[in-house]
């Protein structure tokens, strides 16, 4: 799958839940059994396809998994036809990055004041470091098809549970019951709820008609390979200064046609007729270097249509960051001209609206055709992009499949859902799955511990890992050499690689700027992880001393500001209404023994909590202020019987464009399933209001410790 490294092909996460046994006790609910050998062989005859196929490939892409399960990087079922689509949407080999893996974050990404940002990065200015990252293998390199000796299971005995970041309490008295989330990506999905009110959803692939755009010769006027020379001229990738294309059938209509495709295919290029030998070419050449492929050029788009093309992005198994990285691959631009309201989740179906700067809706709609998993629609123009934190938050759509509650206690878990609702923990996403939680790494920031910062991120660690990953640090701990360990990553863009080549250029004495090369936003998410794991002990103790109702010393929200509530104020209040801070120089702290407790646990962390300004600006911590409770809206569900745990069992926005049915459902089936809708507001997790229903332990560690011998 282009952007991912082949051995993550092979990561299997678990989805055992508990379900009450016959002699007391718990046992799992577990999916069946695939052979390790199967998939690995599987692999490497993908991978040698792959390989041969990637320079005149146009995308490679899975099809909709049958039964996937959560947390699983590929989504790849042994039953599962596996499909390649190809078109003339073109994509070389150095234009197939990898992603960096860190820290995967469901639903809307969580990050003190509850928004996270793009953000510019940490920008690397060695022309050397830019050209070998260019040179990178796709992940494809053998080095990553190794698997590792220990299970999935056995590594993921290292991580972390829901009490060890201090999610503990649940709100309703309910008993609890078993079922299995994401035993299909397709069972878990998101719409977004937009500035406006409304849910998005795709249900318009028309193109707006517009005279200026061109026709759609523009996309097969080229031949693969006179598009290969293009690409490779507009990216740089060889020393021709210029492009000659021969104009066979010699017609104006053919040469505007041919000069139109090139500049919209190629942002950066620019065009001119020439007569040689008594023949006509077309020659592309660069007109502005490098900056051009930055800056969409301003003068072909209409000063009449809005500058910004606005869609709805249907995607599968993707998270919004790669999703974005795909279509810049396939449209030949910079990430940064895309723009959104929020992050999604990776392991769902997910629907949200994105926005691009002077791209044409005639020109993303053709996407469509090369792209699987993606689908694009409900094309305007507008004159603004979209901003982070605008959205009202997401509608989610969740199959528990295989439950062992009773009617009953289905009843008693959603309707307490929709009254009082869920601890508003942030979600174990949020603190990585490895044996190094990264809120160790966040804490050791704020300590100013920069030595310990780059032994955290680098060390040798128990927990599921990348083959490669393994090997650099194992160098790393031999050597002490970044230069060493770097060259055991085939792939340089994981956090680790950045903070190898930050220590190889500014050297062991200067962690500081070593670390400042990994994106900001990602080296934000490790402060922001410290944040959330104070916020949730300290909402825990919290609940247990206090209980479900407000109490003089608390703290509510007025506008903006926090105020206390006063002991003749308390009954204009509802637990709704209360809220926690996060740590930092600019939030107050409860006026009761919870105020004590945040100052002993950071006190135990050798941070101030009276001075949580750093001496890096960055690492600086305002804090931001977080409801205790959240009730979902919009809360309705069904209990549905099913025989066939492969079927859908509900309809998608791209199944209603293509017309199919619903789902028709038995009176009496093999298993009953819990189909719930419910709208949540941003920066909130799904999955912690799902744990309310169920009752249990939604870490993997937790997951995967029920059933150790699935992939042995």
């Amino acid at each position: 799958m282009p952007g991912r490294p082949s051995c993550w092909l092979l990561r299997v996460a678990f989805t055992a839940f508990l379900r009450p046994g016959q002699s007391g006790g718990y046992v799992a609910v577990r999916p069946t059994p695939r052979s390790r050998s199967q998939a690995l062989g599987f692999l490497k005859c993908f991978l040698g396809a792959l390989k041969m196929e990637m320079t005149e490939m146009t995308g490679v892409s899975l099809k909709r998994g049958a039964l996937v399960v959560e947390d699983n990087d590929s989504g790849v079922p042994a039953e599962e036809t596996k499909k390649q689509k190809l078109s003339e949407c073109s994509l070389t080999k150095g234009q197939v990055g990898l992603q960096n893996d860190f820290l995967s974050i469901s639903e809307d990404v969580p990050g003190p004041p509850d928004t996270v940002g793009t953000g510019k990065g940490g920008k690397n200015s060695e022309a050397q470091l830019e050209d070998e990252e260019e040179e990178e293998e796709d992940g494809l390199s053998e080095e990553c098809e190794e698997e590792e000796s220990e299970s999935f299971a056995d590594m993921m005995k290292h991580g972390l549970t829901e009490a060890d970041v201090g999610i503990t309490k649940f709100v309703s008295s309910h008993q609890g019951f078993s079922g299995i989330l994401k035993e299909r990506y397709s069972d878990f999905v998101v719409h977004e709820i937009g500035k406006d009110g409304r849910i998005s959803h795709l249900n318009d692939l028309s193109i707006p008609v517009d005279e200026e755009d061109p026709s759609e010769d523009i996309f097969t006027v080229l031949t693969a390979e006179e598009k290969q020379r293009l690409e490779e001229l507009q990216l740089f990738k060889n020393k021709e200064t210029s492009v000659a294309i021969e104009v066979i059938e010699d017609t104006k209509e053919k040469r505007t046609v041919i000069h139109q495709a090139i500049k919209s295919l190629f942002p950066g290029l620019e065009t001119k007729t020439e007569d040689r030998e008594g023949k006509k070419y077309i020659v592309a050449y660069h007109a502005a270097g490098k900056k051009a492929l930055a800056n969409p050029r301003k003068h072909s788009w209409p000063k009449s249509r809005g500058s910004y093309c606005h869609f709805v992005l249907y995607k599968e198994n993707k998270d919004t960051m790669d999703a974005i990285n795909v279509l810049s691959r396939y449209l030949r631009v910079k990430p940064n001209i895309f723009s959104y309201m929020g992050t999604k989740d990776k392991r769902a179906i997910t629907v949200q609206e994105i926005a691009v700067l002077k791209i044409t809706a005639q020109r993303l709609a053709h996407l469509n055709k090369c792209l699987m998993n993606f689908k694009l629609g409900n094309f305007s123009y507008q004159k603004n992009p979209l901003k982070l934190g605008e959205l009202q938050g997401n509608h989610f759509t969740v199959v528990l499949r295989n439950i062992t509650g009773t009617d009953d206690q289905v009843q008693q878990a959603m309707n307490s859902l929709r009254e009082i609702g869920f601890i508003n923990y942030y979600g174990m996403q949020r603190f990585g799955t490895t044996a190094v939680p990264t809120y160790q790494v966040g804490r050791a920031i704020l300590q100013n511990s920069w030595t310990e910062v780059m032994d955290l991120i680098l060390k040798p660690r128990s927990g599921a890992e990348k083959g490669y990953l393994v090997k650099c640090r194992e160098e790393w701990a031999k050597t002490k050499d970044p230069a060493a360990a770097l060259r055991k990553l085939p792939v340089k863009r994981c956090v680790e690689g950045q903070l190898l080549r930050g220590l190889s250029k500014y050297g062991m004495k200067n962690i500081v700027s070593a670390f400042g090369i990994i994106p900001r936003n990602n080296r934000l998410m490790y402060i922001h992880s410290y944040q959330s794991y104070v916020w949730n002990n300290m909402v825990s103790k919290r609940i247990e001393d206090y209980g479900l109702k407000p109490v003089p010393g608390d703290l509510v929200l007025k506008g903006a500001t926090a105020s206390y509530i006063e002991e003749d104020d308390v009954n204009n209040y509802s637990i709704h209404d209360v809220v926690m801070p996060l740590p930092g120089f600019d939030v107050i702290y409860p006026k009761h023994k919870i105020q004590e407790a945040y100052r002993e646990m950071l006190t135990a962390d050798n941070l101030d909590i009276d001075n949580m300004r750093h001496k890096i600006r960055d690492y600086s911590l305002s804090g931001a202020y977080r409801k205790i409770i959240i009730r979902p809206q919009n809360v309705s569900w069904e209990v549905v019987a099913y025989d066939d745990p492969k079927i859908p069992l509900f309809n998608t926005d791209v199944d209603n464009l293509e017309g199919k049915p619903p789902p028709v459902f038995a009176s009496e089936g093999k298993y009953r399933a819990l189909k719930m809708d419910f709208s949540l507001p941003p920066s909130t997790y799904a999955t912690m209001a799902i744990r309310e229903v169920l009752k249990m332990d939604t870490s993997i560690k937790n997951q995967t410790q029920l059933n150790t011998t699935w992939l042995r």
